[in-house]
């Protein structure tokens, strides 16, 4: 939703970088691209001015002029100002002192309101809720009936005592404002402690859209209207959203089709101009596809500083304990990492859902989103039918999987042998990788990990580990290479004839001690101990 502003803000404070004074010109600049690059994005024109006056005046101020970092100050302004404008913090639902609390919905036909009714109805069950939605809009064609799909797949009840119209020929019957009052006694009556009041909508603004939804309200006096808006409408977002503050008094906002490709100028001005928070987002199509909305994470996803947090929250929530709890023992048991291990640990992530999504939580990702774009979320899927085709056997001996095994497996996942390959070469790297972390040295070549290439690894050796270049000649390079062996073979030789080891690493003349060699558990039986 936010790619273009992002870009266009992250190019903008490119320019700053390295400056250790920032003029009053450079100010001018940077605010006026900022105010090109919102525009752009469809924010309301006010609020864009707003924004923009707030930036420069705390850019040309003290806070800017005596930081070690100019640059990194004004986009810690920027990301301040717009968590501000987003509502600042993040707003969740008052629930009522005496149950049930009642939340209504309103907004204009195909923003997206059944669908969200199901989305929230499943959000908050997972909250230990017990949630019920009513069938109040009688006007759509088959809007009831779209509500009861929608809440059997949520998994929450559903009260629907009129099955409004089947077609658009056929007159609305039957009245929303009881079917809605009727609808509080019912969750009273089944001890429903949450109602979601699902009402209908128009095509555009008018006068008997907004009397309903009053009539509605005053029926059920809700403890919260949610005014459902579509991210994508742009401009006109500013205008509607105003209709509605004045007909039906909202106490919030929820935002859909956030995971579109529009501009996303509506998420960055409904709250602004109209003083309600923006509550809830919707980011795709699943019913899992729902969030709450916090002002300060999405303020860093539209800078390209990443969401890290929601991404931590999605793991917690989607990841097996049990199954982490297995690989963290196995992990400080030294048992080697499989295939099995390794589908189960694919699978894991595949539960967060879509990678892509995940990725672009990551900060800085948004340089790398045309490969992103890329990626095929069926892969995982691709990875598990490999490994499925696979004998018990070779999954945790990989090894003995030679080309006609290779082929055989192929032919039983529907994929070509180079992807079989590819993924036992896959899997052969990271299984290096877990058999060093397991043995306390860190991942290879991470920086601050301890481990070869790590800040933690050595400094020993010639050149601190760095290896001489290969010459380009093959010849030479062969003699290079019989001289390095020959001179490991004289070091080898000196150390055994000087008593100093063994080849085993043990002392001469000594009996030999197979736990000096920190082999994986289990392994001694095949040492005759």
């Amino acid at each position: 939703m936010f790619n273009s502003l992002s870009d266009r803000l992250t190019a903008t404070f490119k320019n700053l970088r390295g400056k250790g004074r920032l003029s009053e010109a450079d100010v001018d600049a940077t605010v006026r691209e900022i105010r090109r690059a919102l525009l752009d994005a469809d924010v309301a024109v006010p609020v864009v001015r707003d924004f923009a006056a707030r930036i420069r005046e705390r850019a040309l101020g003290a806070e800017v002029s005596g930081a070690l970092n100019p640059s990194q100050q004004v986009v810690k302004i920027v990301n301040e100002e717009l968590q501000a404008i987003l509502g600042g913090e993040t707003r969740r639902l008052r629930l009522a002192k005496n149950p049930p609390t009642v939340i209504m919905l309103a907004g204009l036909q195909g923003a997206g309101k059944t669908t969200l009714a199901g989305k929230l109805g499943k959000w908050l069950k997972g909250q230990g809720h017990s949630p019920i939605l009513v069938a109040a809009d009688l006007q759509r064609p088959n809007a009831v009936t779209q509500l009861e799909v929608v809440a059997k797949r949520a998994g929450v009840a559903v009260y629907a005592p009129h099955p409004g119209i089947q077609s658009e020929f056929e007159a609305p019957t039957g009245d929303p404002v009881a079917v809605a009052r009727d609808g509080v006694a019912e969750a009273r009556a089944k001890l429903h402690d949450i109602v979601i009041v699902d009402t209908a909508g128009r095509l555009g603004l008018d006068a008997e859209l907004m009397q309903q939804a009053a009539d509605i309200r005053a029926a059920v006096n809700p403890d919260e209207v949610l005014f459902v808006i579509d991210a994508m409408i742009g401009q006109d977002a500013v205008n509607t959203a105003k209709a509605f503050e004045e007909g039906v008094d909202f106490t919030g906002v929820v935002l859909s089709k956030l995971d579109g490709d529009a501009r996303g100028g509506a998420a960055l001005s409904v709250a602004s101009v109209t003083g309600r928070p923006v509550m809830f987002a919707s980011t795709g199509e699943g019913l899992d596809d729902f969030e709450l909305f916090h002002p300060d994470r999405m303020a860093s996803r539209i800078l390209d500083m990443g969401d890290v947090l929601t991404l931590i929250e999605q793991a917690e929530k989607s990841w097996d304990k049990d199954e982490a709890a297995r690989m963290a023992k196995k992990f400080a048991d030294q048992e080697d990492f499989t295939l099995e291990d390794f589908l189960s640990q694919m699978q894991q992530i595949r539960k967060m859902g879509s990678m892509k999504k995940m990725l672009m939580m990551m900060p800085g990702a948004a340089q790398f989103r045309q490969q992103l774009e890329q990626f095929d979320e069926r892969e995982i899927d691709r990875v598990e039918a490999i490994v499925r085709s696979m004998t018990p056997h070779e999954r945790v001996a990989p090894k003995i999987i030679n080309g006609s095994r290779r082929a055989r497996i192929a032919r039983g996942s529907g994929v070509h042998v180079s992807e079989v390959n590819g993924l036992l070469e896959r899997f052969g790297q990271a299984q290096k990788m877990m058999r060093k972390m397991a043995a306390g040295g860190g991942i290879p070549g991470m920086p601050g990990m301890p481990g070869p290439g790590g800040f933690g690894g050595s400094k020993k050796g010639p050149a601190k580990g760095k290896k001489k270049a290969k010459s380009g000649n093959p010849a030479k390079a062969a003699q290079e290479r019989r001289e390095a062996e020959a001179r490991r073979a004289a070091a080898g030789a000196s150390k055994a004839l000087s008593g100093q080891g063994s080849a085993f690493g043990g002392q001469s003349g000594e009996d030999f001690d197979p736990s000096s060699l920190n082999l994986p558990k289990g392994f001694e039986k095949y040492l005759g101990k």
